[in-house]
């Protein structure tokens, strides 16, 4: 089959000078295009747009934080008007036992808020009379710290249905524990005397307000940050660079005006503050946005420039996807071809060629390349064809003379000794020992008759040695219709005789076992022959030349097993000593396989 070459658009010399002319020009005109168009917008109006867009943030920020802190300040309220809770501290008639339900009841209402609210890490009534109750009623107050001097518990005293926010701070009234928080508390008024004698604080950690402040998105490294009404932190993602001195806020700046933006001028860290401040708590949020980020950003406000861009580069792509189309087509026919001679088609491979640029001359040149591929490898074909063959007949000529001399002795002796049946036996299974080596010129046969060979094999030597060999086969039914490699276990099984059984004092035992393993079939020839040290198995694969050819057989096998299923099968020898050897034939499930398999 023959592949033509050809190009609808001008036929340069060079394939190389055609892509450069045109996708040259493609490029210059979009670029012109592009610089043209990004002049006419500024900076300015880049700002702008984004002091716009941050400060509608911060608004956002604000109103979510003054609906949280609401939220919050109900909860007090809810709790600090609670009978239980003003019973407990004030009731001075009713019995301990008494109390301790109030305060059982008391305890169970701060357990429960606690596991609805994530962002709460304690809830606790202190009264003057010094009862109190902390989260499970469990905790105690810290002897070491002096409720007087802390501001929110102060306020908290002063003041009458109004709740207390404090900044950021470390909470030391409980024991054994302190922990960032930010506290909200108010007063409790006994109702017997009028006067405020107890206060409920709340503190509340950073998931809320962190998860409130993270939510907005100011680029990559912008941050959003609170300071209260006197310049204290509220919350900062980086506090602990604040604290340590690490990291400085323009705190001043944001407490100067209302509402406002600011820039700050520090080269590539140049930023841009954007302030909100709250009526309800009294708590700024500032927005701190990095001007490198809003500069790169700028495509929100160029519109019009991305459209045209977007058109141009439309219209370029199918200008492009036409031209490399019809400049890369011979290159597609040369890769199909490669590709065919890569699978081994090689009567698809050939390319007419139509031109005279370098694709042409490369496309000759490929066919000159391919047709001397197939003729060397139809050539090599034939070579290992016919070493197969030499390699099996050499192998079925293996049999040893002496091997069949002793044999016919063996017959000749029975013979006279009136060993009629023995005779029979004998010569029976030597008739289908020769019938099957020779006749059969098949290169692969079924498991089941490479095991009957085997075993007319094992049945004359059993004869010949009369009690000195016995034999065992144990291989399961399923597998004896797959198909292996001819001749491979009679020479194991030989090698295994004089090697290994014909040399040990007392009875010699050979087992043959086979079973599937996954997609492998396992065959085993084990003996309990005389063994082999570390050293003898080192060398079992080298080809050695023997009086009884036994080793030559062994390489063979293994040569002939990894010629046909690949180099992960082929055999293993596992040995000992005086006490016996295993040699494991692995092969691939074929399915009942194909006696024409070649690789």
């Amino acid at each position: 089959m023959t592949r033509k070459q050809g190009n609808l658009l001008f036929r340069f010399k060079s394939i190389r000078g055609t892509m450069i002319f045109f996708f040259s020009m493609i490029i210059t005109i979009a670029l012109m295009v592009f610089f043209i168009i990004s002049l006419s917008y500024t900076k300015e109006t880049i700002t702008q747009n984004s002091k716009n867009y941050t400060m509608q943030l911060m608004e956002q920020v604000n109103g979510d934080i003054d609906s949280y802190i609401e939220y919050m300040e109900n909860i007090a309220r809810l709790i600090s008007a609670n009978k239980d809770v003003i019973d407990y501290l004030y009731d001075e008639n009713s019995s301990k036992e008494e109390a301790e339900q109030i305060k059982e009841r008391v305890v169970t209402q701060f357990q429960t808020i606690s596991d609805a609210r994530e962002d709460i890490y304690n809830i606790a009534v202190l009264g003057d009379n010094g009862r109190n109750v902390i989260n499970n009623g469990k905790d105690e107050l810290n002897p070491y710290a002096d409720l007087n001097e802390m501001e929110w518990y102060v306020k908290a005293r002063e003041s009458k249905d109004v709740a207390i926010l404090s900044s950021s701070h470390v909470q030391n009234v409980i024991k054994d524990d302190y922990k960032w928080v930010v506290t909200l508390s108010c007063g409790i008024q006994n109702p017997n005397t009028g006067k405020i004698e107890g206060v409920l604080f709340v503190d509340l950690n950073y998931s809320a307000i962190n998860n409130l402040c993270e939510g907005i998105s100011l680029g990559s490294k912008g941050y959003v940050f609170i300071v209260d009404s006197q310049g204290r932190i509220v919350y900062h993602p980086r506090q602990t660079l604040l604290y340590s001195g690490l990291k400085n806020e323009k705190v001043e700046e944001v407490l100067q005006g209302n509402q406002t933006n600011f820039t700050t001028s520090e080269g590539d860290e140049s930023k841009l503050y954007t302030v909100f401040q709250s009526e309800k708590t009294g708590w700024t949020v500032v927005g701190v946005a990095y001007l490198s980020e809003l500069m790169a950003g700028r495509e929100k406000t160029q519109l019009a420039y991305l459209m045209t861009a977007l058109f141009l580069i439309l219209i370029s792509g199918i200008i492009a996807i036409i031209l490399s189309s019809e400049i890369t087509k011979p290159l597609k026919e040369l890769a199909s071809s490669m590709k065919a001679v890569q699978e081994g088609h090689f009567e698809h491979a050939e390319i007419q060629v139509l031109e005279k640029n370098e694709i042409g001359m490369l496309s000759n040149s490929f066919n000159i390349m391919t047709q001397k591929i197939k003729e060397l490898m139809e050539e090599i074909v034939r070579e290992q064809k016919a070493k197969r063959k030499s390699e099996l007949r050499a192998l079925q000529s293996q049999i040893n003379p002496h091997f069949l001399y002793n044999t016919l002795d063996s017959i000749i002796w029975m013979s006279e000794s009136g060993k009629n049946q023995e005779v029979v036996l004998m010569t029976a299974s030597l008739a289908r020992l020769f019938r099957q080596s020779i006749s059969n010129e098949d290169e692969i046969v079924s498991i089941r008759s490479e095991l009957e060979y085997t075993k007319s094999y094992l049945t004359i030597q059993k004869m010949r040695y009369k009690d000195k060999l016995e034999f065992e086969f144990d291989v399961e039914e399923a597998i004896q219709e797959e198909t292996i490699v001819k001749l491979v276990l009679q020479p194991l099984v030989e090698n295994a005789i004089y090697h290994g059984i014909k040399y040990k004092e007392g009875k010699g035992f050979i087992k043959i076992t086979g079973h599937r393993e996954q997609n492998d079939i396992i065959i085993s020839i084990e003996d309990n022959g005389k063994g082999m040290s570390a050293e003898e198995l080192s060398h079992i694969f080298e080809k050695k030349n023997n009086a009884r050819g036994s080793k030559v057989g062994v390489n063979n096998v293994n040569n002939r097993l990894k010629l046909y299923y690949g180099s992960h099968y082929g055999l293993k020898y596992d040995s000992k000593m005086n006490d016996k050897t295993i040699v494991e034939v692995r092969i691939p499930v074929t399915d009942g396989g194909d006696k024409d398999h070649e690789k």
